[in-house]
């Protein structure tokens, strides 16, 4: 097993140190217009949909584990009577 970790680690040096590099359009000045318009839009949720899911998403879960936690202390601290 260590001898194909080995053979490996040569592979892995290669192909993040590539010499021929991608070139991709900067794409921070036409973000960085869409973040600083004042539209009325909060910024967590100017990214569209996706921000609007993910956000969607942290609250109910955020709710919904704060219930459950709220459930879960009232039934510790009211135990169950022995029959």
């Amino acid at each position: 097993m260590l001898r194909n970790l080995l053979a490996l680690r040569p592979l892995a040096q290669r192909t993040i140190s590539t010499a021929s590099r991608r070139h991709f359009e900067n794409k921070v000045p036409q973000k960085q217009k869409l973040f600083q318009e004042d539209n009325g839009i909060p910024v967590h949720l100017k990214g569209g949909v996706t921000d609007a899911l993910l956000y969607r998403a942290t609250m109910i879960l955020t709710v919904g584990g704060t219930a459950y936690a709220i459930y879960q202390l009232v039934m510790a601290s009211f135990p169950k009577k022995p029959e």
